[in-house]
């Protein structure tokens, strides 16, 4: 019965975010309204924050859409290594780092992956918010496209990641980050082409 109730559920939530998809305009904007709602969880579920303290600093120094969610992906990139056990970078690149990002983030690997789960959540509002105030802002779809590059490398490691193991916490993490980085992959490849300009700006 419990069990039949939540895929109902599920199916429910699947089609409120489909209809959302197909209605809202531009491609830009299709991912981003009401899927924080979606995500939302129980107050008893948010047992520690997604970012550490100084991770949280340097989202509320960036305050530019595309910046703030270059900090959102390294943030993320930090617990996927951990998680895989990814060499981490030499010493005088670490102490840089350090200073700006902190120490490596602590806890299992469900926590880890609760946390990229919510790091997501956050980086998709935060692209809402913008959207919502400016739908033809040009930093949203430069956030888009970078956030779905980081998405697709993220779909592999969550694959390899599900068949190493059982643990029911682990699964619920990972199925939920593969919510999230399946759409944000299937609206970026809808994207237009990045602009000449846009294009320069990366280049160093």
């Amino acid at each position: 019965m419990i069990e039949e109730r939540g895929r109902r559920n599920k199916q429910c939530r699947n089609k409120r975010r489909s209809r959302a998809l197909s209605n809202l305009p531009r491609a830009c904007r299709v991912i981003l309204l009401g899927w924080f709602c979606v995500f939302v969880f129980p107050a008893f579920a948010q047992s520690r924050d997604h970012l550490t303290d100084p991770e949280s600093e340097l989202v509320r120094e960036y305050q530019q859409l595309d910046k703030r969610i270059e900090v959102f992906i390294k943030a993320i990139d930090r617990r996927f290594a951990i998680i895989n056990g990814t060499p981490q970078p030499e010493q005088k690149k670490k102490d840089k780092d350090k200073e700006e990002w902190g120490e490596l983030p602590k806890g299992t690997r469900a926590q880890l992956l609760d946390d990229i789960a919510g790091i997501l959540d956050e980086a998709i509002s935060n692209i809402d918010d913008v959207s919502r105030r400016d739908e033809k802002n040009p930093l949203i779809s430069r956030s888009m496209r970078a956030l779905t590059v980081a998405s697709n490398r993220y779909l592999a490691q969550l694959a390899t990641l599900k068949n190493q193991t059982k643990d029911p916490d682990e699964l619920s993490a990972i199925d939920r980050i593969a919510d999230n980085v399946n759409q944000i992959v299937e609206v970026g490849s809808k994207l237009p082409a990045a602009s000449e300009e846009e294009k320069k700006k990366k280049k160093p």
